[in-house]
């Protein structure tokens, strides 16, 4: 769930005709022309941002946890939680709440995430530190995982005024398996026509009118977080923008 939106109120509102739910084709391009790096050494990157992301959250109050996140209709302990059911969800048991859920993808989020939210918020983030070194998921791209860990980490520390220094080589990752993919968030379809470039490291894609900013301001926007629109210069901003409010 990277969206910001649930998928629900996504299909009937697309801006470009709605997300493409299944693989892409061939490999997307890295940032001098060859292929997308590989998935070696994805799993020590996403522990370390969700060892960050503990870190960061630990001395929140009662009213921070009731904080409304960047993901609509949830709070930054809700989005919390959906991560923690991320890290608990083998593909087994994934498709057996899909089943259960009668193949409503928004229900079955739903309803993982209300497993795992706990009593209170200090129990909701115990049960997140006891995921941090889970190597456990969904039937996606171990890449996907790192996205929703980064993704939604920015969910919850944007509107708490939270700041991490993403490490740019895994951020970058992050861009590029992005811009090649529109499985489980529009990223691809939404900068369709675009000249995204990074200021802060090696990402660039596509062509058209220029987006440009940092990087991780760059993964929010394309996986349709307009308030990093606000991070963002150039002549193709007000369009991504659009595409991110109407998504």
């Amino acid at each position: 769930m990277t969206d910001p939106e649930p998928r629900a109120a996504r299909s009937s509102r697309g801006p470009t005709g709605g997300p493409s739910r299944g693989p892409t084709g061939g490999p997307s391009r890295g940032p001098t022309g060859g292929p997308t790096r590989g998935t070696t050494g994805v799993w020590p990157l996403i522990r370390a941002e969700r060892t960050a992301l503990a870190a960061d959250l630990a001395d929140l109050t009662d009213e921070q946890w009731t904080t409304p996140s960047l993901c609509t209709e949830l709070t930054v302990r809700e989005v919390l939680a959906h991560l923690t059911a991320g890290a608990s969800l083998n593909s087994v048991r994934w498709l057996a709440g899909v089943i259960r859920c009668r193949f409503d993808f928004d229900k079955q989020v739903a309803m993982r995430l209300a497993e795992q939210l706990g009593a209170t918020p200090s129990e909701t983030l115990d049960r997140f530190r006891r995921v941090v070194p889970s190597t456990t998921k969904p039937p996606l791209p171990t890449l996907a995982m790192l996205g929703e860990t980064i993704v939604h980490g920015q969910d919850i520390r944007h509107p708490l005024g939270i700041a991490r220094d993403h490490p740019i080589e895994t951020v970058t990752r992050v861009a590029e398996y992005y811009r090649g993919s529109d499985m489980v968030v529009l990223a691809k379809g939404r900068i369709d026509g675009l000249r995204l470039t990074a200021t802060d490291g090696p990402f660039t894609t596509g062509a058209g009118p220029l987006v440009s900013g940092s990087t991780l301001a760059l993964v929010m926007a394309m996986t349709g977080r307009a308030a990093y629109c606000e991070d963002l210069e150039g002549d193709g901003v007000e369009l991504l923008r659009g595409r991110c409010e109407t998504a």
